[in-house]
């Protein structure tokens, strides 16, 4: 049976992801963007702490993000803000482009994806939803197709391909209402990046 295409591994990496991604509402410091995934249930992401602050430091060194100063609490060690840079910033639509326009049977992937959606613009949104409703449809169509054509085998072998094609036109239906409730208005658009200097921290900014 044909399989969905993946992500290659740096897409699949939902730390690193996860700090592009709520780093594109503004300058934060490590600390503040685990709070930030606990408190707003992105059980996605694996092995925090130390999944985090290792995602920090290679996304530093990629220079997709960038120490822009430093915050002290009371009895508190100092702690680095960092920023998104330019790269960065296009590095974040990017990935999220990737993993919203492939379809794959990792549920964390899928999750991700939507959960970081408004990097995007609506009309960049758009456009790759309607691609992934386009590969889902050709999966379910490949799969149909190859179920038929095993109309010999034992139907309990063949449960799983039923249980994928029921997940791909269940996805698919999902994909397509998301897509109608945002041309019609129902879901309202947020565009994280709009008129906003990424740079420049001390902002109040609204989270994805």
């Amino acid at each position: 049976m044909r399989k969905p295409q993946e992500p290659d591994r740096r897409d699949r990496d939902l730390p690193a992801l996860a700090v592009l991604a709520l780093l594109s509402t503004g300058p934060r410091h490590p600390y503040d963007i685990h709070r930030l995934l606990i408190e707003t249930g992105k059980v996605f992401v694996t092995g925090l702490p130390r999944s985090l602050y290792h995602a920090v430091g290679k996304l530093e060194k990629s220079r997709f993000i960038e120490p822009v100063g430093t915050e002290r609490e009371a009895g508190r060690p100092e702690r680095t803000v960092y920023a998104l840079t330019s790269a960065g910033r296009d590095e974040v639509r990017r990935r999220v482009h990737v993993l919203l326009a492939t379809p794959t049977a990792d549920s964390d992937i899928t999750y991700a994806a939507l959960s970081f959606i408004a990097v995007l613009s609506r009309q960049e949104a758009m456009t790759v939803l309607r691609s992934r409703v386009e590969a889902l449809t050709a999966s379910a169509e490949h799969l149909e197709a190859d179920l038929d054509s095993a109309s010999d085998v034992e139907p309990l072998l063949l449960i799983e391909s039923e249980f994928e094609m029921t997940r791909l036109k269940a996805e698919r239906a999902w994909m397509s209402d998301l897509m109608r409730r945002l041309e019609s208005g129902r879901l309202e658009w947020l565009d994280v990046f709009a008129d906003q200097d990424v740079t420049k921290p001390g902002r109040t900014h609204p989270r994805p």
